[in-house]
């Protein structure tokens, strides 16, 4: 109930601020597990999106924002359970494992799944190499990947700015993939890395990104 009406109080505000272009949506299968394979830009990805898409989604999100004391931290709590969020340690080891395990649940509930595959925000617009936790979660499930194209969403709120600006932003889904056969031949390692490099293929035409070609130095994975 909280979900529903946040989600509609915020879509219908955030609609009227920021007018984003949003393409693609029927791209997005109305029930079934689906893995939403996005880029990353900006802390307000993880807001965006949930109030874009019309089904609920789950989705990662650093456990320090479940932990703050006083009013900040009650808001910050409030907000991102009722997006949908999944607190994790971000230390890599055992914790990506484990979030990688929250995800498969979310997925074998029938639910939809947000996945950011560069591990964290680009500290400068380009797209980086792609982490092969979405090939895992596609591979084992057996879910659609549906690529994201994130544009504008860096310009809402930079890294390191604290209050959200005014910013025209599109949202662009692509058409779904389907990886649930055509990889058996291939040693587990491999098939991971191929699958990820399609989803990062599919999210660089969707952004028109230039490409870093090698893994975001910030991702905890590193």
């Amino acid at each position: 109930m909280l979900y529903t009406a946040l989600r509609w109080t915020c879509s219908s505000l955030g609609r009227a601020l920021y007018r984003p272009v949003i393409e693609g949506l029927e791209n997005i299968p109305s029930s079934g597990p689906v893995l939403l394979a996005a880029n990353h830009l900006s802390f307000s990805d993880s807001v965006v999106l949930p109030l874009a898409v019309p089904r609920p989604m789950q989705f990662l999100a650093k456990a320090e924002y479940f932990e703050g004391s006083g009013v900040k931290g009650r808001v910050s709590r409030t907000l991102v359970t009722s997006l949908g969020a999944i607190p994790v340690r971000r230390t890599g080891g055992r914790d990506a494992l484990n979030s990688l395990d929250l995800g498969l649940s979310v997925l074998k509930d029938g639910g939809v799944f947000v996945i950011y595959p560069e591990g964290t925000r680009s500290p400068d617009g380009r797209l980086y190499k792609g982490r092969t936790g979405v090939a895992h979660l596609a591979l084992t499930s057996g879910a659609p990947v549906v690529p994201v194209g994130l544009t504008g969403t860096e310009r809402i709120q930079p890294i390191g700015a604290r209050l959200p600006r005014l910013a025209r932003i599109r949202i662009r889904f692509g058409d779904p993939l389907d990886f649930s056969f055509g990889y058996d031949h291939l040693k587990a390692g491999r098939a991971r890395r191929e699958v990820t490099d399609r989803v990062m293929a599919a999210i660089r035409d969707l952004t028109g990104q230039e490409e870093a070609g090698v893994y975001n130095p910030n991702s905890p994975a590193a």
